[in-house]
């Protein structure tokens, strides 16, 4: 890999240098041909669920639906990252450009927060549907499972914004090196030319109640839910309760448990090492299982992928 080591003291840099995962050049082509089956398997994994909801009638329903957007923001969360980390194993120089940069800055911290607001929504849908089982298709309807699904993308891609909009605005200096496959606050706050404590708090802040107001109503939202499945008589009813609900959990908990640990303290307090395998959890895997979780603890997500696995 040609990297250059000399400094830049202009605050007018045209590009940074991605260093990825730094090994021979068999080894990079190893990663290449790793990344790309599991780009792929993610790409058809959730396309599947999508065209699954799509066309089988009997899930349209708010619950499908909902998985449908969230398979979708799952293939766009993937792409934001795996595309460039994939020609950077190939390329000799690992340059992305400023603005290519801070566009994946924002889109990857925009879909990554829209999941968030998904998550949380997800769980009011199965807290109405187990609690308020009556009234549940008089208040999630069609209007407002849509208005729903705008507003967590609306919110998603405003969410960061401001914050992306200062960094991109602030100068580098030094080095252009960043010992990571993304452009993330924390190396690129590092390549600054001072210090800026308060945008770190800032950004810091912002994850934090991005991160906690989702989960603490998703966690109450499932309590609830909890409360009221123990009090079913039927014990196939509550087997399927646990069954819609348990796969949800699983991937709040894969995702939240993973993004925590990166995000609620500074950046900078993480080695390199683990801020990619923290990261590489968060981008890549848990889109890649969460169709799996999905569509295998999912009677009616099974029979209709197998029915489009027929056509």
């Amino acid at each position: 890999m040609k990297v250059s080591s000399t400094t830049n003291t202009s605050s007018t840099i045209s590009s940074f240098i991605l260093l990825g995962f730094p090994c021979s050049r068999e080894g990079q082509l190893l990663l290449f041909g790793l990344f790309s089956i599991l780009y792929l398997l993610t790409l058809m994994g959730n396309g599947s669920i999508i065209c699954a909801v799509h066309w089988d009638q009997r899930l349209h329903t708010p619950m499908y639906i909902l998985l449908a957007n969230f398979s979708f923001l799952e293939i766009w969360y993937v792409t934001s990252t795996v595309p460039n980390m994939l020609a950077n194993f190939l390329s000799d120089t690992k340059v992305i450009s400023f603005s290519g940069c801070f566009l994946q800055f924002y889109f990857f911290f925009s879909l990554g927060s829209t999941e968030c607001f998904f998550l949380a929504i997800m769980a009011f849908d199965r807290y109405l549907a187990i609690c308020r089982p009556l009234h549940y298709p008089t208040i999630m309807t069609g209007r407002l499972c849509t208005s729903l699904v705008v507003s967590c993308w609306v919110l998603g891609f405003f969410w960061f914004l401001i914050p992306i909009i200062i960094i991109s605005q602030m100068s580098f200096c030094g080095s252009r090196i960043i010992d990571h496959f993304l452009c993330d606050p924390g190396p690129l706050l590092a390549l600054t030319c001072t210090r800026a404590p308060v945008i770190e708090l800032t950004s810091s802040t912002l994850s934090s109640l991005l991160l906690f107001i989702p989960f603490l109503f998703i966690m109450v939202s499932y309590t609830l839910v909890l409360k009221a499945v123990l009090k079913v008589p039927s014990a196939a009813g509550r087997r399927k309760a646990f069954s819609t609900c348990g796969s949800h959990l699983a991937v709040v908990s894969l995702f939240y448990g993973s993004v925590m640990v990166m995000y609620v303290s500074p950046t900078s307090e993480h080695e390199a090492g683990m801020q990619k395998m923290v990261t590489l959890f968060y981008s890549i895997v848990t889109p890649l299982i969460n169709p799996v979780i999905y569509s295998l603890r999912n009677k009616d997500m099974k029979h209709a992928m197998k029915k489009l696995l027929r056509t």
